[in-house]
C-alpha cells in the first residue's frame, strides 16, 4: 500500500473525534445477601473506591483488597493463615504509618476484616462472572445475566466509553508494548522487524497529567524506513493505542468496582 495512502488512513482513523459512542452497561451478579452488617465507617471516610483481585505467590492463592480515600489509601493481602496490611498516601505513595488517626484506623481495619471475611467465599466465582460480563460487553450485548440458583441478585451498571477506531500495525515487522515506572503510567512501543518476539523500544507514550491526553516521543536514532512508517504516523497511532489500553476503563474494571462499592454500600 502507498505511503501516502496509509498517512491518509491514519490520519482518519487516530482522529479523536471517530470515537466508537458512550453506552450503559448492567451485569446481574450474585453479590451475596447484602447488606454486609458489622459497624460502619467513621463519618470522615467518604467517597470510597473499593478493589479486589486474586493473585499466585509460589502457588498459593492471595486475595488483595484496595480501599481507597480522598486522602490516603489501606491495602490488604490475604491468604489461608494471614492478613496483611499496609497504607499509602493520597498519591499513592509508600506510607510507614497510617494517614489517619489512631481511632480512624482501627475502625477503618474493623471494616475492612468483616468485608473482607464476607468477600472471600464469594470472590473467584465472582470475579470470573466479570470476566464473563465484560466480554458480554465488549462484543456489543447491553446485558449480562448467566443461570443463577436461586440466590439474591443484584444489577450493576456502568457507563463505558466507546474506544478510538484504529487500525492494526501497518508497518513492518512486529509490535508490542510494555509498561514503565513513572507517575504519568508510561509505555513502551516495542519493534522487530521480523516474526521474533518485538524487543526494540522506538517510542514511549504517557498520560499527559495538565491536558488528560495521551502525549508521544519517539526513541533517538530509529532508521523509521526500516520500520515502514514515518515517525510522525508511528506516534500518531501509538497515541491512539494508548487512548484505548491505557486511558479508557476496562469494563472488566469499571464493572469489578461498581460491584465492590455495592458490597460497600458506597454506591448512592
Amino acid at each position: 500500500m502507498p505511503s501516502c495512502v496509509i498517512s491518509a488512513i491514519l490520519d482518519v482513523v487516530t482522529d479523536p473525534t471517530l470515537r466508537l459512542p458512550a453506552k450503559t452497561f448492567r451485569a446481574v451478579l450474585n453479590l451475596g445477601p447484602l447488606p454486609v452488617g458489622g459497624p460502619p465507617l467513621p463519618a470522615r471516610f467518604t467517597q470510597l473506591e473499593f478493589d479486589a483481585e486474586l493473585l499466585e505467590d509460589g502457588g498459593t492463592e492471595i486475595a488483595a483488597f484496595y480501599i481507597e480515600f480522598a486522602d490516603g489509601q489501606l491495602h490488604l493481602e490475604v491468604t489461608n493463615d494471614r492478613i496483611e496490611h499496609h497504607f499509602h498516601g493520597a498519591a499513592g505513595e509508600h506510607a510507614d504509618a497510617s494517614p489517619w488517626s489512631n481511632d480512624d484506623t482501627d475502625a477503618l481495619l474493623a471494616w475492612a476484616t468483616i468485608h473482607i471475611a464476607y468477600l472471600l467465599p464469594i470472590l473467584p466465582d465472582l470475579l470470573a462472572d466479570i470476566d464473563e460480563a465484560a466480554e458480554w460487553c465488549d462484543i456489543g450485548l447491553p446485558v449480562y445475566a448467566r443461570d443463577y440458583e436461586p440466590v439474591p441478585l443484584q444489577i450493576v451498571e456502568v457507563e463505558v466509553e466507546g474506544d478510538l477506531l484504529m487500525l492494526p500495525w501497518l508497518g513492518a515487522g512486529q509490535v508490542d508494548h510494555e509498561h514503565l515506572d513513572g507517575p504519568d503510567e508510561p509505555i513502551a512501543l516495542l519493534w522487530t522487524p521480523n516474526d521474533e518476539p518485538a524487543d526494540v523500544p522506538i517510542a514511549k507514550a504517557w498520560l499527559d497529567l495538565g491536558t488528560g491526553h495521551p502525549a508521544s516521543a519517539a526513541e533517538p536514532g530509529i532508521d523509521w524506513t526500516a520500520v515502514g512508517l514515518p515517525e510522525a504516523e508511528v506516534l500518531a497511532w501509538f497515541e491512539g493505542f494508548y487512548l484505548n489500553h491505557q486511558v479508557i476503563a476496562d469494563p472488566a474494571d469499571l464493572i469489578r468496582v461498581a460491584a465492590m462499592k455495592r458490597i460497600a454500600g458506597f454506591d448512592h
